[in-house]
């Protein structure tokens, strides 16, 4: 049976944890909150640990995890060494939502990367997670705690509708606070490479290391991936998404059309729209991601409202796709994974 803490980031003390790092000495699973989405941690030195994360998110064995880490000695133990670019990125960005891929070491299991020979690292942000991941005295692979495919948690409500009864633990914290995954960033390339974005962006990073670039493999046809999330259809509800791309006032009457014609079938439709256009919607079940010139805000709303697509039992979610610029290029980047390509083209973009 699932137990369910429930903490606050503020105010935990390490008897509220130690019970929860004695379920990961004994090869156990633990979710936890970070500032990103719920992780489903394990020893990541474990193959019994690993495995078990694996089986409880359904998650291909191809599919890398993330390593998450309390202290730089952790770091050491697994890594054959840590490059000048990958220390300034360390020193500005952690504790944070980025994740640099290393050399590994012997010590990580190969489950763990997918067979590759590098594995993905982060530093959470989140006080429980840090507190966690010290006491446990030893690295956790944490992926998100949803069913593979499914939208990532960002709530603890999330992680029960997907895993209870599938994991030992876990830690109501509240709600998180970014929304979506880190960026992961492979500065073992030359240039650095982008394989995930996320809420540092491109901009951000390249203020403290040169020529960063997007990896070219975030476009679909990626078959073998080098990162999280890098899955031709991901983050995706059980209804179908129809994401809509092009100049706003084009995307309104677009999906206007559209939820015209599904509704006039039969069909139950979600519409999520930013607070510049909702205005525009009468019919179909209408929700706001937070308004375009707030893209954190949109960030922080868009797997939850994802996930209400369900609640609902919505057959289609048409939603607004936004500009793609600094955090706007994670954004639109979840969209089209969750829509598996079916994207409509708005305006002077068709």
């Amino acid at each position: 049976m699932t137990k369910i803490i429930k903490l606050t980031q503020e105010n935990f003390t390490d008897e509220d944890i130690l019970p929860l790092v004695q379920i990961i000495k004994n090869n156990g699973t633990v979710v936890f909150p970070t500032e990103t989405v719920y992780g489903l941690g394990g020893d990541a030195l474990s193959e019994v640990a690993v495995s078990k994360i694996y089986g409880a998110k359904g998650r291909p064995t191809d599919n890398p995890l993330i390593v998450h880490i309390s202290n730089i000695k952790q770091l050491e133990r697994i890594v054959e060494e840590v490059p000048e670019k990958a220390k300034k990125l360390m020193d500005r960005f952690w504790p944070g939502p980025l994740t640099l891929l290393f050399k590994k070491k012997a010590l990580v299991p190969d489950q763990i990367t997918g067979g590759l020979e590098t594995v993905a690292v982060r530093m959470p942000a989140s006080p429980i997670a840090l507190r966690l991941i010290e006491l446990a005295d030893t690295p956790i692979a944490a992926p998100s705690a949803n069913l593979s495919g499914r939208p990532s948690p960002t709530k603890a409500a999330h992680v029960l509708l997907d895993l209870d009864e599938k994991v030992d633990a876990i830690i109501d914290g509240g709600d998180c606070e970014f929304g979506i995954e880190s960026t992961v960033i492979d500065v073992l390339n030359d240039p650095p490479m982008i394989l995930r974005p996320g809420s540092i962006t491109l901009e951000a990073i390249s203020e403290t290391i040169e020529s960063v670039i997007y990896d070219p493999g975030l476009e679909y046809g990626q078959t073998t991936p080098r990162s999280p999330g890098q899955k031709y259809l991901h983050y995706a509800p059980k209804g179908k998404v129809l994401l809509f791309i092009g100049e706003s006032n084009a995307i309104a009457e677009e999906i206007r059309k559209k939820a015209t014609f599904l509704i006039k079938e039969g069909l139950k439709v979600m519409i999520l729209a930013t607070d510049e256009n909702i205005k525009f919607y009468k019919e179909g079940v209408i929700m706001s991601l937070g308004s375009r010139g707030n893209p954190m805000e949109i960030s922080t709303h868009l797997f939850a409202m994802l996930r209400k697509s369900d609640d609902i039992k919505a057959d289609w979610i048409l939603v607004e796709g936004i500009s793609e610029e600094g955090l706007g290029v994670a954004i639109m980047n979840r969209l089209r994974k969750a829509s598996g390509g079916r994207i409509q083209m708005c305006g002077e973009k068709q």
